[in-house]
Formats: C-alpha cells, structure tokens, sequence
C-alpha cells in the first residue's frame, strides 16, 4: 500500500545536495543504530546528525550496566531535548524518526520545527486509537509492571525477537539484540499508553495544523509493536490537516526494519521523499 512515489534516490540527492537530516531513535535503541543510515546519506553530500535521548549519551556497556535504574524522562523532556538542537541549526533539516522517534518526529513538525518529516512505524500519538494485540503483547515488559514508570527497562532476547526482529532467523535477531539493544525509559510508553484518557497527554499535535512541514509515515506490515494498522491510522489523521502527508507500506518488514536487511529500500525511499521538490503531494 503506497500514497508515494519517489524520485530515484540519487537524482533527488544531487538536486539537494547538502542538507542535514537529524534522526530520533526509540526506545530500546540508541543513536548507534542509525550510522548506516549516516553513512549511507554522507556518501550522497548530506549531514547526519543522531542526537541520544537525555541521560542516554554513554557508551552501551554503561548503559546495560543499570538496567533498573531510576530515570524520570519523559516525551516532553525527550522532545525539548531535540526542539533545541534542530531549532539551533542554521536551516531547517529533515527529520528522520523510528518508532518512538516517529512520535517525537510528529510533535517537532507541530511545533513548526524541521523542513520535513519521516516517521518509520511511528508510536501513536494522542488522537490514533488502534491498540492491536501484538502491540499489547510488545509492550508488556513495561506496562505489566508499574514501577518502570520513573525507571530503564529492557528487554530480553526473547523479548526483543517478537517486537522488533521477527522476520529475521532466531540467530539474526540475537546479533542484533547483542549489538543494539538498551534498557531505556519506561516513562514514554506509560504516558503513550494512556494518552487518550489524558486530557494533557504530552503526545498530542493539532490534526488541523495546515501550516504543517511535509510528513511521510512508513508502516510494515510483518510488525508486531506498530502494526501496519496503526500506521495507517496515524496517516488517515494526520492527512486532515490537508498539510502534504504520505503514506508507504512495506511488505514482510518487521518493527526494525532500518536495521534489518533491506534497510537500504526504506532510506532511499525516505530520503526521496523528504528531499522531493514540491508544489503539492507527490
């Protein structure tokens, strides 16, 4: 399923050589698990920047070393966090985010920030009401235990193989799991599981905001903790606005799929898309 269709990658690249683009991780990842797509983007004339989520910014030993410990941080501290860096740019870059990161994407662009955005399996923002049982199943490991509320949660390899990787084989998902995985904040999924029962939930953006950039939603339709349904959803609301909003759907991918293989099809279609020249949807 595709409202998009992009221009060659390379032809799009060179038409707008230069720009900066500033990817936002999810939870249980860090900023490490976007460098391919860092290179990949360099190796066309464009900047990269991956910023980690506040209290995040340590190696992944550290990290892993405290897996329960106390941590507050919330979706308004992680989106404040990012609202200053790319408002303290010298233009407006593109904004490229995976799951929760797809969440923070959406808030920035509600806040007039960034020139366009990519949200890749984006976590629902308040308004998006589907809640698929794999979803449920995906977010257990927090939200079946209410003291991860002020502190890091991780997953196990089981875990991990059923949200993100389960398209891969069993020793795929665990090279993965060994190299990326972190215990990060359960605060952000607590206050998005519960966002429309909350009349000041943090992850609410204006649905008719007009003046909106560009956004670009990417589902997959093999994934378990943002099914295909749920991005569709997002789209459907965020299109009301009648800003430019579009919608690709990737087969057989599962929640990981910029890391997985084939990662390169979905940079290169996201990359298109954000540096498109427009007068209207493409």
């Amino acid at each position: 399923m595709s409202d998009v269709s992009p221009a060659a990658p390379s032809d799009q690249s060179a038409a707008s050589a230069g720009r900066t683009i500033v990817f936002i991780h999810g939870l249980w990842l860090t900023s490490a698990s976007w460098q391919p797509w860092i290179d990949r983007f360099a190796a066309l004339g464009h900047t990269g920047l991956a910023p980690e989520w506040p209290g995040m910014d340590r190696d992944l030993d550290a990290l892993r070393a405290e897996p329960t410990a106390d941590n507050r941080v919330g979706v308004v501290e992680v989106t404040d966090s990012y609202a200053k860096i790319v408002a303290a740019l010298p233009e407006a870059p593109v904004l490229v985010g995976h799951s929760f990161g797809g969440l923070i994407v959406q808030l920035l662009l509600d806040r007039g920030l960034g020139a366009a955005g990519v949200a890749i399996s984006p976590a629902p923002v308040k308004g998006v009401l589907r809640l698929p049982i794999a979803t449920l199943r995906s977010s257990a490991p927090v939200l079946t235990k209410p003291a991860t509320r002020h502190r890091v949660v991780g997953l196990t390899a089981d875990q991990w193989f059923y949200a993100f990787a389960n398209t891969v084989s069993r020793g795929e998902s665990d090279e993965l799991y060994a190299r990326l995985q972190v215990p990060t904040p359960g605060r952000p999924l607590w206050q998005a599981a519960f966002a429309n029962v909350n009349p000041k939930a943090p992850s609410k953006v204006d649905f008719g905001k007009a003046d909106r950039a560009p956004l670009l939603i990417l589902g997959n339709d093999a994934d378990h903790t943002v099914p295909a349904s749920v991005s569709r959803e997002a789209f459907t609301r965020q299109r009301k606005s009648g800003a430019i909003t579009a919608y690709h759907e990737f087969p057989g991918r599962p929640h990981l799929t910029a890391s997985v293989p084939g990662w390169e099809e979905v940079a290169d279609l996201a990359l298109a898309w954000a540096l498109a020249p427009r007068s209207g949807e493409i």
